[in-house]
């Protein structure tokens, strides 16, 4: 007879919603020496935490010259290939309609795919870009790359639930200024600052709708950028916002000073991590049948969520109780 797994995420997730599970913070850096920095950093902070708790995406479509994409797409493949073993790195492309697209995935998905954690394709506006961006990758020898895209505009948006139902979808990202501007006027300038992202109905329904599409297909929704990255509280905010009020579990950092604000702010806390320990191992003692917990009953419902707490203190670097270590230690998980 086969032994049946006991790790929570097999018993717990499998194709239920939330199975994908990313780093809670995705970096972005295109010019050079601040591509390199970032990589630096990464393997920093890997050590620091004992995991790698952000991405780094190397950025082509705003950090190549007009005219010099083909040598920014080579540079950004040897940073690939040369970044530290373990780390998390991938690409953002220029769009699928770009004259550049398809040579960039060539270039770079061609020779450093095995390397890359995944390609980020922005401007998606429907399951037909999809498409295009993996006949793409497939064409580069890249068929298992996972693939980020950016929706950013009014179209995009009414799509995204089916571009979200892709199976080689894995995260969907909200790009708050190009969303903004698309609408020609129609929402004001403050809708790309911190206060009017939250509060614009547009913007709002935006979110909401890109959050609910990700996870109603298990896949993963990252929360933009926020552009005040001198104002630490108003980073913050945004952070704190994203992940307890519209549902986002990644969010984008385009400075090196946004990182640990949005580990903090997308890390769950001491008591919930504590909570979620003695949960977790007395349903595992108890097979994962039904148990009463501080006078409350839980099932495999309330398990999942007190699993991904876990999962999420682990993504962001927090100290985990000795009893949830051990969900941790095996490299097979």
């Amino acid at each position: 007879m086969t032994a049946l797994s006991t790790h929570p995420r097999d018993v717990l997730l499998g194709a239920q919603a939330g199975a994908v599970a990313l780093p809670v913070c995705d970096h972005y850096s295109g010019v050079e020496v601040r591509m390199k920095k970032s990589l630096a950093l990464q393997a920093e902070m890997a050590e620091e935490f004992g995991a790698c708790v952000f991405d780094v995406t190397l950025d082509c479509e705003d950090g190549a010259p007009v005219g010099g994409e083909a040598e920014h797409a080579a540079l950004v493949t040897e940073l690939a290939l040369a970044a530290a073993p373990g780390m998390r790195v991938g690409v953002r492309v220029h769009p699928v309609d770009h004259p550049s697209f398809a040579d960039d995935i060539a270039t770079i998905a061609g020779r450093a795919g095995a390397r890359l954690s995944h390609l980020m394709v922005p401007k998606v506006e429907s399951i037909e870009d999809v498409r295009q961006a993996i006949a793409e990758l497939d064409r580069a020898g890249a068929a298992g790359l996972p693939l980020h895209v950016l929706i950013e505009s009014p179209l995009a948006v009414h799509n995204a639930f089916e571009i979200a139902a892709h199976p080689r979808v894995q995260s969907l990202s909200f790009g708050l200024m190009d969303f903004v501007s698309a609408h020609a006027g129609a929402i004001p300038a403050d809708g790309m600052g911190v206060a009017g992202q939250f509060t614009h109905p547009l913007v709002v329904r935006a979110k909401l709708e890109i959050a609910s599409a990700a996870h109603a297909y298990g896949k993963v929704p990252s929360h933009c950028v926020v552009t005040e990255f001198s104002n630490p509280d108003a980073m913050r905010l945004a952070a704190t916002r994203a992940a307890s009020e519209f549902g986002y579990t990644r969010m984008w950092s385009i400075h090196p000073s946004q990182i640990r604000p949005i580990l903090q702010a997308f890390a769950p806390d001491e008591k919930q991590i504590q909570i979620a320990t003695k949960i977790i191992d007395a349903a595992a003692v108890a097979n994962w049948a039904p148990v009463s917990f501080d006078g409350t009953l839980h099932d495999r419902a309330s398990y999942r969520h007190f699993w991904q707490v876990l999962e999420r203190a682990h993504a962001t670097g927090r100290a985990l109780p000795t009893e949830a270590q051990r969900w941790f230690a095996s490299a097979s998980h």
